[in-house]
């Protein structure tokens, strides 16, 4: 009955977070609160998580690429400046406690948040341009990193965070933007996985199960990504502030 119950509760707020992770990152902060919810213990929640956040996270990545929603040459190069930033912030995180992170998002999230609100062009840039400028690049390269080193040294939100400074600071049309990010993730997710695995800290039936759920949201919020572009992105993403930002609140309650 435990276990029946475990599925329960995974499966379907994975479903969920993989719908929202396609459309505007952060899925993790919906499907990985469900793993912990069964009391399993948290390296397994972190590892089992990334197992089925992989499968979900590969459809939506493909189902952009089939889009055209990617460019070869920029992919590798912010996949390889957010490998870099998240080796970095790994190491980082070794030294310092992620109580300064936390401080640090308590401003940036609501900040975030003003900014989507109250700026009527934000993520509206759908114009997919053939060609970009150096600086655009260069930019792309720079958030690529930063963000890594976050991802490597805290995580929650790097999608979104991804997403909204490629076309916020870097000017990426939103959907190059929205495939970029999934490439980094995909890539992401499949390093720390490959951890995990040879750590043993993934319940694999549960995680493949789960995967499954989270495949299909994926696939859907990838559908729903192409029809929708900005429309829909942007109050998933003042959602996931806002659920974030109550995270580090009652994570400071504790």
């Amino acid at each position: 009955m435990k276990r029946l119950i475990t599925f329960l509760i995974v499966c379907p707020l994975v479903f969920l977070g993989g719908f929202v992770d396609s459309i505007a990152g952060g899925g993790g902060l919906i499907s990985l609160p469900a793993y912990m919810m069964t009391g399993m213990p948290i390296h397994f929640a972190i590892g089992t998580n990334k197992l089925s956040s992989a499968m979900g996270t590969t459809v939506s990545t493909l189902q952009f690429a089939r889009n055209g929603y990617m460019k070869l040459k920029l992919s590798l190069m912010t996949i390889m400046a957010a490998l870099a930033g998240a080796f970095l912030g790994a190491r980082i995180a070794l030294h310092i406690s992620d109580y300064y992170f936390q401080i640090i998002l308590l401003v940036v999230l609501p900040a975030t948040a003003l900014y989507l609100v109250f700026n009527k062009q934000a993520l509206k840039n759908n114009k997919f341009a053939e060609r970009l400028v150096g600086k655009q690049v260069l930019l792309s390269l720079v958030i690529a990193l930063v963000l890594g080193i976050y991802d490597g040294f805290y995580g929650p939100g790097a999608g979104t965070f991804m997403l909204l400074g490629l076309t916020g600071i870097a000017k990426l049309p939103i959907n190059l933007a929205a495939g970029t990010t999934k490439i980094i993730n995909l890539t992401t997710n499949i390093t720390a996985l490959l951890v995990f695995l040879f750590s043993g800290k993934v319940f694999l039936i549960l995680g493949l199960t789960a995967g499954i759920f989270g495949i299909a949201g994926n696939y859907l919020g990838a559908i729903y990504f192409k029809r929708g572009g900005a429309k829909i992105a942007k109050p998933i993403i003042l959602i996931v502030l806002a659920i974030f930002f109550v995270k580090l609140i009652f994570d400071f309650i504790k």
